[in-house]
Protein backbone atom coordinates (compact mmCIF):
# COMPACT_ATOMS: atom_id res chain seq x y z
CA UNK A 1 0.00 0.00 0.00
CA UNK A 2 1.19 3.41 -1.02
CA UNK A 3 2.00 6.05 1.83
CA UNK A 4 -1.49 7.44 3.22
CA UNK A 5 -1.79 10.74 1.63
CA UNK A 6 -2.23 14.11 3.80
CA UNK A 7 -5.87 14.24 2.32
CA UNK A 8 -9.17 12.83 2.09
CA UNK A 9 -11.57 13.17 0.09
CA UNK A 10 -15.67 12.80 0.99
CA UNK A 11 -17.64 12.42 -2.16
CA UNK A 12 -20.24 11.02 -1.35
CA UNK A 13 -23.27 10.54 -4.40
CA UNK A 14 -26.22 9.35 -5.90
CA UNK A 15 -27.79 9.76 -9.25
CA UNK A 16 -25.19 12.13 -9.98
CA UNK A 17 -24.53 12.05 -13.13
CA UNK A 18 -25.58 14.70 -14.43
CA UNK A 19 -22.83 17.01 -13.41
CA UNK A 20 -20.62 14.17 -12.32
CA UNK A 21 -17.91 14.95 -14.83
CA UNK A 22 -17.81 18.61 -13.94
CA UNK A 23 -16.99 18.02 -10.17
CA UNK A 24 -14.46 15.33 -11.33
CA UNK A 25 -13.18 17.62 -13.72
CA UNK A 26 -12.52 20.12 -11.12
CA UNK A 27 -10.45 18.08 -8.80
CA UNK A 28 -8.64 16.18 -11.33
CA UNK A 29 -7.36 20.25 -12.23
CA UNK A 30 -6.46 20.77 -8.01
CA UNK A 31 -3.14 22.89 -8.01
CA UNK A 32 -2.43 20.23 -4.64
CA UNK A 33 -2.35 16.55 -5.97
CA UNK A 34 -1.59 14.81 -3.01
CA UNK A 35 -4.69 13.61 -1.86
CA UNK A 36 -7.26 10.16 -2.38
CA UNK A 37 -10.75 10.32 -3.01
CA UNK A 38 -13.23 8.50 -1.24
CA UNK A 39 -16.07 8.48 -3.74
CA UNK A 40 -19.06 6.44 -2.28
CA UNK A 41 -22.06 5.77 -4.54
CA UNK A 42 -25.19 5.79 -2.31
CA UNK A 43 -27.26 3.25 -4.94
CA UNK A 44 -27.81 5.36 -7.69
CA UNK A 45 -29.71 4.00 -10.35
CA UNK A 46 -28.28 6.00 -13.38
CA UNK A 47 -24.69 6.03 -14.79
CA UNK A 48 -22.98 7.52 -12.11
CA UNK A 49 -21.31 4.24 -11.04
CA UNK A 50 -20.44 3.26 -14.58
CA UNK A 51 -18.71 6.91 -14.41
CA UNK A 52 -17.16 6.16 -10.99
CA UNK A 53 -15.48 3.11 -12.25
CA UNK A 54 -14.12 5.20 -15.32
CA UNK A 55 -12.40 7.78 -13.38
CA UNK A 56 -10.93 5.08 -10.83
CA UNK A 57 -9.71 3.25 -13.63
CA UNK A 58 -7.57 6.48 -14.81
CA UNK A 59 -7.01 7.71 -11.28
CA UNK A 60 -4.86 5.96 -8.66
CA UNK A 61 -5.96 8.57 -5.97
CA UNK A 62 -9.58 7.29 -6.46
CA UNK A 63 -11.26 4.63 -4.24
CA UNK A 64 -14.75 3.77 -5.34
CA UNK A 65 -17.53 2.38 -2.66
CA UNK A 66 -20.41 1.05 -3.67
CA UNK A 67 -23.75 0.77 -0.98
CA UNK A 68 -26.89 0.17 -1.47
CA UNK A 69 -29.07 3.44 -1.11
CA UNK A 70 -28.63 4.23 3.13
CA UNK A 71 -28.39 7.91 2.66
CA UNK A 72 -25.90 10.96 2.75
CA UNK A 73 -24.84 10.26 6.47
CA UNK A 74 -24.21 6.74 6.10
CA UNK A 75 -22.09 7.79 3.13
CA UNK A 76 -19.78 9.74 4.27
CA UNK A 77 -19.08 7.33 7.20
CA UNK A 78 -18.62 5.01 4.83
CA UNK A 79 -15.77 7.30 3.20
CA UNK A 80 -14.56 8.59 6.75
CA UNK A 81 -14.15 4.91 7.49
CA UNK A 82 -11.73 4.18 4.50
CA UNK A 83 -9.96 7.91 4.68
CA UNK A 84 -6.22 7.56 5.64
CA UNK A 85 -5.47 11.06 5.08
CA UNK A 86 -4.86 13.64 8.69
CA UNK A 87 -7.41 16.41 6.69
CA UNK A 88 -11.09 15.20 5.35
CA UNK A 89 -12.40 17.44 2.22
CA UNK A 90 -15.75 17.85 0.91
CA UNK A 91 -16.91 18.04 -1.94
CA UNK A 92 -20.38 16.99 -4.03
CA UNK A 93 -21.22 15.91 -7.31
CA UNK A 94 -23.01 18.26 -8.56
CA UNK A 95 -19.97 21.40 -7.57
CA UNK A 96 -17.11 22.56 -8.65
CA UNK A 97 -13.74 23.81 -6.90
CA UNK A 98 -11.57 26.24 -7.87
CA UNK A 99 -7.87 24.86 -8.66
CA UNK A 100 -6.30 26.42 -5.78
CA UNK A 101 -9.06 25.04 -3.48
CA UNK A 102 -7.41 22.49 -1.28
CA UNK A 103 -3.93 24.12 -1.77
CA UNK A 104 -5.20 27.47 -0.10
CA UNK A 105 -7.29 25.12 2.46
CA UNK A 106 -4.68 23.54 3.48
CA UNK A 107 -2.02 25.96 3.95
CA UNK A 108 -4.73 27.96 5.92
CA UNK A 109 -5.17 25.17 8.11
CA UNK A 110 -1.05 23.89 8.30
CA UNK A 111 -0.53 27.78 9.65
CA UNK A 112 -3.38 27.46 12.32
CA UNK A 113 -3.06 24.55 14.39
CA UNK A 114 -5.93 25.89 16.77
CA UNK A 115 -8.74 25.68 13.86
CA UNK A 116 -10.26 21.75 13.72
CA UNK A 117 -12.15 23.17 10.28
CA UNK A 118 -12.26 25.08 7.48
CA UNK A 119 -14.47 26.91 4.44
CA UNK A 120 -13.86 29.09 1.65
CA UNK A 121 -16.35 31.28 0.06
CA UNK A 122 -18.60 29.94 -1.91
CA UNK A 123 -20.49 31.46 -5.33
CA UNK A 124 -23.93 29.86 -6.75
CA UNK A 125 -24.03 28.94 -10.22
CA UNK A 126 -25.72 29.33 -13.03
CA UNK A 127 -26.51 32.51 -11.71
CA UNK A 128 -29.20 33.69 -13.61
CA UNK A 129 -31.20 30.93 -11.10
CA UNK A 130 -29.78 32.45 -7.91
CA UNK A 131 -32.33 34.66 -6.64
CA UNK A 132 -33.98 36.24 -3.42
CA UNK A 133 -33.25 34.21 -0.55
CA UNK A 134 -30.27 32.36 -2.04
CA UNK A 135 -28.88 36.07 -2.66
CA UNK A 136 -29.28 36.54 0.62
CA UNK A 137 -27.90 33.41 1.53
CA UNK A 138 -24.70 33.63 -0.12
CA UNK A 139 -24.19 37.23 1.33
CA UNK A 140 -24.14 35.90 4.39
CA UNK A 141 -22.46 33.06 4.26
CA UNK A 142 -19.63 35.01 2.46
CA UNK A 143 -19.51 37.36 5.07
CA UNK A 144 -17.39 35.91 7.96
CA UNK A 145 -14.20 34.54 7.49
CA UNK A 146 -11.82 34.51 11.67
CA UNK A 147 -13.43 32.07 13.98
CA UNK A 148 -14.64 34.79 16.52
CA UNK A 149 -17.04 36.40 13.28
CA UNK A 150 -18.03 32.35 12.71
CA UNK A 151 -18.75 31.81 16.02
CA UNK A 152 -20.89 34.89 16.42
CA UNK A 153 -22.95 33.45 13.63
CA UNK A 154 -22.93 29.93 14.84
CA UNK A 155 -26.57 29.73 15.90
CA UNK A 156 -27.89 31.77 13.26
CA UNK A 157 -27.44 29.05 10.52
CA UNK A 158 -24.34 26.89 9.59
CA UNK A 159 -21.53 29.18 8.96
CA UNK A 160 -19.75 27.29 6.65
CA UNK A 161 -21.05 25.86 3.67
CA UNK A 162 -20.53 22.20 4.05
CA UNK A 163 -19.08 20.91 0.41
CA UNK A 164 -16.37 23.57 1.27
CA UNK A 165 -15.11 21.38 4.89
CA UNK A 166 -11.82 21.22 5.30
CA UNK A 167 -11.46 18.98 8.57
CA UNK A 168 -9.00 17.85 10.51
CA UNK A 169 -9.65 13.85 10.99
CA UNK A 170 -9.02 13.40 14.07
CA UNK A 171 -10.72 16.35 15.44
CA UNK A 172 -14.01 14.87 13.31
CA UNK A 173 -13.42 11.56 14.94
CA UNK A 174 -12.94 13.07 18.79
CA UNK A 175 -16.85 14.05 18.63
CA UNK A 176 -17.87 10.97 16.45
CA UNK A 177 -18.21 11.92 13.03
CA UNK A 178 -21.10 12.33 11.40
CA UNK A 179 -24.75 11.45 12.82
CA UNK A 180 -28.06 10.98 11.46
CA UNK A 181 -30.46 13.19 13.79
CA UNK A 182 -33.03 13.97 11.99
CA UNK A 183 -31.70 17.48 11.04
CA UNK A 184 -28.80 18.81 9.21
CA UNK A 185 -25.53 16.71 9.81
CA UNK A 186 -23.32 19.24 8.44
CA UNK A 187 -24.33 21.91 11.09
CA UNK A 188 -24.54 19.31 13.99
CA UNK A 189 -20.96 18.49 13.11
CA UNK A 190 -20.04 21.99 13.02
CA UNK A 191 -21.82 22.64 16.85
CA UNK A 192 -20.12 19.47 18.53
CA UNK A 193 -16.79 20.98 17.08
CA UNK A 194 -17.04 24.08 18.28
CA UNK A 195 -18.72 22.79 21.50
CA UNK A 196 -15.77 21.17 22.00
CA UNK A 197 -13.52 23.74 21.81
CA UNK A 198 -12.14 23.95 18.21
CA UNK A 199 -12.06 26.90 16.16
CA UNK A 200 -13.82 27.12 12.49
CA UNK A 201 -12.38 29.24 9.96
CA UNK A 202 -13.17 30.50 6.33
CA UNK A 203 -10.34 31.19 3.72
CA UNK A 204 -11.26 34.69 2.57
CA UNK A 205 -11.84 33.86 -0.99
CA UNK A 206 -14.02 32.49 -3.13
CA UNK A 207 -12.89 29.02 -4.02
CA UNK A 208 -16.03 27.35 -4.71
CA UNK A 209 -19.09 27.03 -7.23
CA UNK A 210 -22.02 26.03 -5.72
CA UNK A 211 -24.79 24.76 -7.76
CA UNK A 212 -28.20 25.98 -7.04
CA UNK A 213 -31.42 24.05 -7.96
CA UNK A 214 -34.90 23.10 -6.50
CA UNK A 215 -33.59 19.46 -6.53
CA UNK A 216 -30.53 20.34 -3.94
CA UNK A 217 -30.76 18.08 -0.79
CA UNK A 218 -31.68 20.76 0.96
CA UNK A 219 -34.70 21.79 -0.94
CA UNK A 220 -35.94 18.13 -0.72
CA UNK A 221 -35.47 16.27 2.64
CA UNK A 222 -37.50 17.08 5.31
CA UNK A 223 -33.78 16.94 7.70
CA UNK A 224 -33.31 20.40 6.07
CA UNK A 225 -36.20 22.00 6.68
CA UNK A 226 -37.12 25.49 8.68
CA UNK A 227 -38.48 23.23 12.35
CA UNK A 228 -35.15 20.92 12.05
CA UNK A 229 -32.49 23.28 11.44
CA UNK A 230 -34.41 24.94 14.84
CA UNK A 231 -34.40 22.09 17.12
CA UNK A 232 -30.55 21.11 16.26
CA UNK A 233 -29.82 24.93 16.99
CA UNK A 234 -31.84 24.39 20.21
CA UNK A 235 -30.27 21.34 21.30
CA UNK A 236 -27.01 22.34 20.93
CA UNK A 237 -27.63 25.69 22.61
CA UNK A 238 -29.30 24.10 25.50
CA UNK A 239 -25.82 21.56 25.77
CA UNK A 240 -23.62 24.68 25.33
CA UNK A 241 -25.35 27.04 27.97
CA UNK A 242 -26.79 24.55 30.45
CA UNK A 243 -27.85 26.95 32.52
CA UNK A 244 -30.39 28.53 29.67
CA UNK A 245 -32.86 25.71 31.09
CA UNK A 246 -33.55 27.94 34.52
CA UNK A 247 -34.26 31.09 32.25
CA UNK A 248 -34.65 32.35 28.44
CA UNK A 249 -35.53 35.99 27.29
CA UNK A 250 -36.62 36.17 24.03
CA UNK A 251 -35.88 39.12 21.94
CA UNK A 252 -38.70 38.63 19.06
CA UNK A 253 -42.12 37.73 19.90
CA UNK A 254 -43.15 37.56 16.27
CA UNK A 255 -43.42 34.28 14.04
CA UNK A 256 -39.37 33.41 14.53
CA UNK A 257 -39.80 33.88 18.07
CA UNK A 258 -42.46 31.77 18.98
CA UNK A 259 -41.67 28.99 17.21
CA UNK A 260 -38.16 29.28 18.93
CA UNK A 261 -40.12 29.49 22.23
CA UNK A 262 -41.81 26.37 21.45
CA UNK A 263 -39.02 24.73 20.89
CA UNK A 264 -36.72 25.90 24.52
CA UNK A 265 -39.85 24.81 26.04
CA UNK A 266 -40.43 21.43 24.66
CA UNK A 267 -36.86 21.00 26.26
CA UNK A 268 -37.55 22.08 29.31
CA UNK A 269 -36.37 25.16 29.02
CA UNK A 270 -37.65 27.92 31.60
CA UNK A 271 -39.28 31.27 29.77
CA UNK A 272 -38.54 34.53 31.44
CA UNK A 273 -40.00 36.97 29.02
CA UNK A 274 -40.20 38.15 25.72
CA UNK A 275 -38.78 41.38 24.29
CA UNK A 276 -40.08 43.96 21.69
CA UNK A 277 -39.84 47.36 19.75
CA UNK A 278 -43.28 47.23 18.74
CA UNK A 279 -45.72 48.93 21.50
CA UNK A 280 -48.59 47.10 19.71
CA UNK A 281 -47.09 43.84 21.60
CA UNK A 282 -45.10 45.33 24.47
CA UNK A 283 -47.37 44.60 28.21
CA UNK A 284 -48.82 41.29 26.29
CA UNK A 285 -48.06 37.52 27.48
CA UNK A 286 -46.87 35.18 25.31
CA UNK A 287 -46.72 31.42 26.58
CA UNK A 288 -47.98 32.87 30.04
CA UNK A 289 -44.83 35.27 30.23
CA UNK A 290 -44.85 39.23 29.80
CA UNK A 291 -43.26 40.48 26.22
CA UNK A 292 -41.03 43.72 27.98
CA UNK A 293 -39.72 46.60 26.15
CA UNK A 294 -36.19 47.22 25.49
CA UNK A 295 -35.26 48.91 28.64
CA UNK A 296 -36.74 46.03 30.77
CA UNK A 297 -35.98 43.40 28.69
CA UNK A 298 -31.74 44.77 28.91
CA UNK A 299 -32.53 44.73 33.48
CA UNK A 300 -32.83 41.41 33.34
CA UNK A 301 -29.48 39.58 34.02
CA UNK A 302 -29.74 36.31 35.77
CA UNK A 303 -31.10 34.83 32.02
CA UNK A 304 -29.63 34.15 28.89
CA UNK A 305 -30.96 36.21 25.88
CA UNK A 306 -31.70 34.62 22.67
CA UNK A 307 -32.00 37.43 19.80
CA UNK A 308 -35.02 35.93 17.33
CA UNK A 309 -35.31 38.55 14.90
CA UNK A 310 -35.42 37.43 11.02
CA UNK A 311 -35.84 41.04 9.37
CA UNK A 312 -32.94 42.16 7.26
CA UNK A 313 -30.24 44.10 8.81
CA UNK A 314 -32.11 43.88 12.08
CA UNK A 315 -29.82 41.06 13.52
CA UNK A 316 -26.92 43.61 13.34
CA UNK A 317 -29.49 46.29 15.18
CA UNK A 318 -30.02 43.94 18.48
CA UNK A 319 -26.24 42.95 18.70
CA UNK A 320 -25.24 46.59 18.89
CA UNK A 321 -28.38 47.01 21.18
CA UNK A 322 -27.20 44.30 23.23
CA UNK A 323 -23.67 45.41 23.43
CA UNK A 324 -24.12 48.89 24.42
CA UNK A 325 -26.85 47.53 27.16
CA UNK A 326 -23.81 45.70 28.88
CA UNK A 327 -24.57 42.33 27.62
CA UNK A 328 -21.60 39.89 25.94
CA UNK A 329 -22.35 38.13 22.88
CA UNK A 330 -21.78 34.23 23.57
CA UNK A 331 -22.26 34.60 27.39
CA UNK A 332 -25.59 36.55 28.06
CA UNK A 333 -26.57 36.50 24.85
CA UNK A 334 -26.61 34.69 21.49
CA UNK A 335 -28.22 35.84 18.42
CA UNK A 336 -30.01 32.46 16.63
CA UNK A 337 -32.25 33.77 13.99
Amino acid sequence: MTAAPPLSVLLPVRDGAAHLDEAIDSIERQSFTDFEVLAVDDGSTDETYEKLVMWASRDARVTLIKQAARGIVAALEAGRAAARGRYLARMDADDVSAQTRFARQYTFMEAQSGLVLCGCRVEYFPREQVRGGALWYEAWINSTSTPDEVAREIFVECPIAHPTFFMRAEAVAAVGGYLDRGWPEDYDLVLRLWRAGGGLGVVPETLFSWREGDGRLSRTDPAYAPDAFRRCKVHHLVEAFPGVVEGALIWGAGPVGKALAKDLVDRGVELSAFAEVDPRKIGQRIYDVPVLDTVQALAERSVLHLGAVGQKGAREQLRRLMREGGLEELKSFVLMA
